[in-house]
């Protein structure tokens, strides 16, 4: 089945558009499970464990793994492996480069079993194209970033277009195999609506909630297309060190269930004339 469609069907079955962050740095994890063997798995075990039911998708970011040397790329792989069926992998790499290179980061995170794929489209379709020949797998477009300094490109303006509209459109026409998608941030509420109404179809992935003060019910409102799905929301370190003793699995759990259940309600309010 093409990416999109299965994220529709994923939706659906699980009820939920959450995604959890899987940004694990070692300074942050509780100390007793640091303590012991081989405590960045153990850590995302007991975190997957915890949560699987209630979320769509798990979104490890590479940056954190890759800061571990060689063992950080078993811990991914183990990850992303432990990760149950019919849960979105999404691999936050945000890659982008071209031709042979790109094709080569492509085929190393898929191979490590990722869904899709955050890609920076700064050089522009050289450095997607490889990570969309499988209708399968796709990727998440970065577009309108949650960080403060996205405005130093993105809301360049040409044409009378800004950057950020027009990488919208342009995600649209590369979505030849119904395996593209968007990266919205939810600290930008009032662009979120633009860049849906650009991209009615595409699913999003929206970051910037929890931690980065994004606007839950705007984001849900603005952000989910007229069925109130195809959205992917973005909780990490709220979620997975909303508590650092030994009761951490159970509260990632609780704030898991609060946001589902929010944004569930949310989806409920756009639904209803």
């Amino acid at each position: 089945m093409e990416l999109n469609p299965r994220i529709r069907e994923m939706i659906r079955n699980r009820n939920s558009l959450v995604c959890v962050g899987l940004d694990v740095n070692p300074d942050r994890i509780p100390q007793h499970v640091m303590s012991g063997i081989d405590p960045v798995f153990r850590f995302n075990k007991a975190i997957i464990d915890a949560t699987s039911d209630l979320v769509l998708a798990y979104k490890p970011n590479l940056a954190f793994y890759e800061a571990l040397g060689t063992e950080g790329w078993d811990i991914l792989k183990r990850t992303v492996d432990y990760i149950p069926d019919g849960i979105l992998k999404i691999g936050d790499a945000k890659r982008g480069d071209i031709g042979s290179t790109a094709q080569k980061y492509a085929e190393a995170l898929f191979h490590l079993g990722f869904d899709v794929v955050t890609v920076n489209p700064y050089l522009g379709w050289d450095s997607v194209a490889p990570f969309v020949q499988d209708e399968a797998r796709g990727v998440f477009i970065l577009c309108l970033t949650s960080n403060p300094s996205s405005r130093d490109f993105q809301y360049d303006v040409t044409d009378g277009r800004t950057l950020y509209q027009k990488i919208a459109q342009t995600a649209v026409r590369w979505n030849e195999k119904n395996n593209c998608g968007l990266v919205v941030g939810a600290t930008h509420s009032d662009e979120l609506r633009q860049v849906r109404d650009l991209a009615p179809d595409l699913p999003f992935l929206i970051p910037g909630i929890g931690a980065q003060g994004g606007d839950l019910e705007a984001s849900i409102l603005s952000g989910t297309d007229e069925l109130g799905e195809m959205a992917v929301i973005n909780s990490s370190r709220g979620i997975i060190y909303a508590s650092s003793g030994e009761d951490f699995a159970d509260t990632a759990r609780r704030e898991t269930q609060t946001l589902r259940d929010s944004i569930n309600a949310i989806r409920t309010k756009k639904s209803t004339p």
